[in-house]
């Protein structure tokens, strides 16, 4: 899915869990920064292309920071070492790959199993579309009650 789209799944996501937390501004930032980590490796295929580096494989959805295996092991580093850390990272980092899992891409969610995961939605098609637009407007819903319950 386009970034914009695993941003609003992110932003909704921390919306609704945001008010069961103790540190909000440190929950609500690492659900954001770990929604969007899993780009990072598109980012590094654009920059590969651009600059004609040669980084190996490419960086995208079939890598292992497209995985399970990968958010369970950062999840449990943050756990031992800053466990405030741990809860959103998973939340924010899982919900990214859940998304990615129903394009036509996928995702092998399981490294190093082979198995694909894999759903009828096209990156960039009308349906992420649709998938974006009504994540905006679970975004302003839970925005407003979220503000709401603070004054």
């Amino acid at each position: 899915m386009m970034i914009k789209t695993h941003l609003a799944i992110g932003l909704a996501v921390a919306l609704y869990f945001l008010p069961f937390v103790n540190d909000e501004f440190i929950f609500f930032s690492m659900v954001i920064i770990s929604t969007l980590l899993p780009e990072a490796g598109s980012v590094l295929t654009f920059i590969k292309k651009k600059k004609s580096l040669k980084l190996g494989k490419d960086a995208g959805p079939g890598n292992v920071i497209h995985t399970y295996t990968f958010a369970v092991a950062v999840s449990i580093f943050f756990a031992l070492f800053y466990p405030v850390l741990a809860l959103p990272f998973f939340i924010g980092y899982s919900f990214h790959l859940f998304a990615d899992s129903f394009t036509i891409q996928g995702i092998k969610p399981f490294w190093p199993l082979k198995y694909t995961s894999t759903g009828p939605v096209r990156v960039g098609g009308s349906m992420e579309r649709g998938i974006f637009v009504s994540f905006i407007l679970v975004d302003l819903v839970l925005g407003i009650v979220f503000l709401a319950t603070r004054f």
